[in-house]
């Protein structure tokens, strides 16, 4: 999993919308390699967070995400906070007070604005997101180079979970173990 925060001056933000940015799912992998070189042009800082399918199989998903924005934020130092909420619409206001509360233990404290799809209402969380895609999406390479051609690695792939029958006895440290079986049988 990756997860990148960027720092962008509120007078940059347009810069943003200009070059195109938008929901990285919307966009193809060239496009996201051309947007993420003017992304990084016009944030002031990225941080980015790579969490191993060892450590996503130790805790709980929302927990890990929760922890490394927090981290994140810690590092960028913002004013206000914009972010995809991974929770549903009924868990959106505990998330952000769990966010707020581990932000406040270190005396950060930036006006938090979360919500479900915000890569698709505010630029500087596609951009967050397009960055975070090409990470992603230069580590799934790299994976490939060793591991051979195992799809997307996301589970909505054919190709992906053909590769977890296959190999899901190994332990490759590329693969989570904590799946419940009955998406991979």
């Amino acid at each position: 999993m990756v997860i990148c925060g960027i720092l962008v001056e509120e007078k940059d933000i347009v810069k943003l919308k200009e070059i195109g940015v938008k929901d990285s799912k919307q966009l193809k992998p060239d496009k996201r390699e051309r947007l993420a070189k003017k992304i990084k042009d016009i944030a002031e800082r990225i941080v980015i967070k790579r969490i191993s399918p060892k450590v996503i199989d130790r805790y709980n998903l929302n927990f890990l995400e929760l922890k490394n924005m927090a981290k994140i934020i810690e590092k960028l130092n913002p004013d206000i906070i914009y972010f995809d909420c991974p929770v549903n619409q009924r868990g959106i206001k505990k998330y952000c007070e769990e966010l707020k509360n581990l932000l406040n233990k270190k005396n950060i404290t930036p006006k938090i604005i979360g919500e479900n799809k915000a890569d698709k209402k505010y630029e500087v969380v596609s951009a967050a997101s397009i960055i975070a895609k090409v990470e992603r999406d230069r580590i799934i390479r790299n994976f490939k180079k060793k591991y051979g051609d195992f799809g997307s690695g996301y589970p909505s792939d054919k190709k992906t979970m053909e590769f977890l029958r296959k190999c899901y006895n190994y332990c490759l440290p590329i693969i989570r173990t904590k799946w419940r079986i009955k998406l991979i049988t």
